[in-house]
């Protein structure tokens, strides 16, 4: 029973990635990650890609050091590799088991997962409602892996130093829980948080701060100055700005879907618009936790979505 780390020799990013595995469990692999804190975003089904600069405190923190080959041949025989061409359906079954997961984790936060009973059941029966209404099938970008992309980027701000409170991960369960492609979408869903807060937990305190935060996840919306829980919420619903090429990618499709019912010239002006109000701001994002992460990554990556836009225009 042990956890292995081969060399970093994998560049992306501006440096060297290792992997980390555990030969006996997935969950032992999570207990050695969160000691060394590592964000659970660097979790890749079978493994956790892990920064050169954190190599030394793995080895250090008890991962034994192995060669690329050694750790290949630990993983197959634990049985827990995840081969290639089944790694998009394990994917998405992790993703909803990592959604059950953190909703009982936030009901333990609030005091449910202790409480037998009535109220128990209807927390549970709320997780699922909103794990259905995160997979309808008319979503494209506003589903739930959009939902585990906010909470993940709530889990990287909490271990870069963010506070992240109970109330910000309800309201980025409920921010996009009413999605119709409709100017309204924010204002209905901050009511459903409401009315489910205040009937779950019996704490209207709760349940209006819920309900304003998800308010303030409408772009239209404009808030100048954020209240402590709500900044983390802002910067991570918008951390998909900073993500990586092919995810990048992934979200700028999915958004074109989303409003396919909007001719190209129409898409075209009306997103590069959205996108040069993100990069005209002094900051993208709020928090001194998620400029370090994020800023420079999603400048880029705003910068370039807008270039394809005008050079397809001219197509």
């Amino acid at each position: 029973m042990a956890v292995f780390i081969d060399p970093p020799s994998w560049p992306a990013h501006g440096t060297r990635w290792s992997h980390l595995i555990s030969d006996t469990s997935v969950a032992e692999l999570h207990g050695f990650a969160r000691r060394l804190r590592l964000p659970r975003r660097s979790f890749d089904l079978d493994h956790y890609d892990v920064a050169e600069s954190s190599y030394e405190a793995a080895v250090s923190a008890g991962a034994r050091a192995v060669s690329g080959g050694e750790l290949v041949r630990r993983l197959i025989v634990s049985g827990l590799r995840i081969r290639a061409r089944d790694r998009d359906g394990a994917r998405a079954d992790a993703r909803r088991l990592y959604l059950l997961q953190e909703w009982a984790a936030l009901g333990g936060m609030l005091g449910i997962e202790d409480d037998p009973g009535p109220r128990r059941d209807a927390w549970d029966g709320l997780g699922d409602e909103l794990v259905r209404r995160w997979n309808e099938p008319h979503r494209r970008y506003h589903d739930e892996r959009h939902l585990e992309d906010v909470l993940l980027a709530l889990d990287q701000l909490r271990l870069a130093g963010a506070v992240v409170e109970p109330t910000a991960l309800l309201a980025a369960w409920f921010h996009d829980a009413v999605y119709r492609g409709r100017e309204d979408d924010e204002r209905a869903s901050a009511a459903l948080a409401h009315e489910r807060i205040a009937a779950v937990l019996g704490r209207d305190a709760e349940a209006t701060a819920v309900r304003d935060y998800v308010l303030a996840t409408d772009p239209a919306a404009e808030v100048s100055e954020a209240p402590l829980p709500l900044a983390p919420l802002l910067d991570a619903d918008l951390s998909v700005f900073a993500a990586g090429e092919r995810r990048y990618r992934d979200y700028a499709d999915a958004v074109r879907e989303e409003y396919a019912h909007v001719d190209d010239a129409d898409f075209r002006r009306g997103r590069a618009r959205i996108l040069l109000r993100y990069l005209d701001r002094p900051r993208i994002y709020r928090t001194d936790e998620a400029r370090a992460l994020w800023e420079q990554r999603a400048r880029r990556n705003l910068a370039l979505e807008i270039d394809r836009l005008s050079r397809s225009g001219l197509s």
